[in-house]
């Protein structure tokens, strides 16, 4: 597994973005919101990834770049839990809740419980179905 976070891998189709936010199911490990879908597209990769920070928390632009710089370098370096682990294409869409900045090793453990849920109600899903 590379430790990129390619092209291919970002969310970037307002179509996918929309049915995420419509469809999609919601996982909170404070201060990080995930929200995914199951979905269908022509890559590769089985995650395309989207980073958000609202502006209603963090007022500063520069502030809300330098947020999501930090998590897409969380998730770049701990992509490989949450991909070795599913069989099927998903987006995601990671959105910051707190109203200041964390930490970045409080993060990291963030993703990480965030990746223990997200796997368990995939489980979950899958032996409802």
């Amino acid at each position: 597994m590379r430790y990129t976070l390619g092209k291919e891998e970002k969310l970037k189709s307002k179509k996918l973005i929309e049915q995420l936010f419509a469809e999609g199911s919601r996982i909170k490990s404070f201060p990080i919101q995930l929200i995914y879908l199951q979905s269908t597209y022509d890559a590769e990769f089985p995650i395309k990834v989207g980073f958000s920070v609202p502006k209603r928390s963090i007022k500063l632009a520069v502030n809300r770049n330098r947020i999501k710089r930090v998590l897409r370098e969380v998730y770049r370096k701990n992509k490989y839990l949450f991909s070795e682990n599913i069989h099927k294409q998903y987006i995601f869409m990671f959105i910051y809740m707190a109203k200041d900045e964390i930490e970045y090793a409080d993060l990291e453990l963030s993703f990480k419980k965030l990746n223990e849920k997200f796997l368990s109600k995939i489980k979950e899903d899958e032996t409802k179905n």
